[in-house]
């Protein structure tokens, strides 16, 4: 389970590593290019979501539990993206990476 600290005082986000890994791709994209959002989750505890502005002008660290970095898969990131860019970055499921295997 890796996490996002975020903010001066560091809140922390919890996140499956994975996830992780195609959030930090989505969010680093949009920082680049000077973009604010809102991001979205589920605590995976109680239920509960939340939601934070997220500006480059706010600190952002990215933890990882686990060292190797894992395949991408690239209908996630283009689900991911596309949040983005309607303003909210929320994360789904992770979809099959082969859309031929869900027919």
């Amino acid at each position: 389970m890796g996490r996002i600290l975020y903010g001066p005082q560091e809140r922390q986000i919890e996140i499956e590593d994975r996830a992780l890994t195609h959030v930090q791709l989505v969010i680093v994209a949009k920082l680049r290019r000077n973009e604010s959002f809102t991001f979205s989750w589920a605590a995976p505890d109680d239920g509960t979501r939340a939601t934070v502005w997220v500006h480059p002008s706010i600190p952002l660290q990215f933890q990882f539990d686990s060292i190797p970095t894992p395949s991408m898969n690239n209908r996630w990131l283009q689900d991911l993206n596309a949040g983005a860019a309607r303003g909210d970055l929320r994360i789904g499921d992770e979809p099959d990476p082969d859309p031929s295997r869900s027919r």
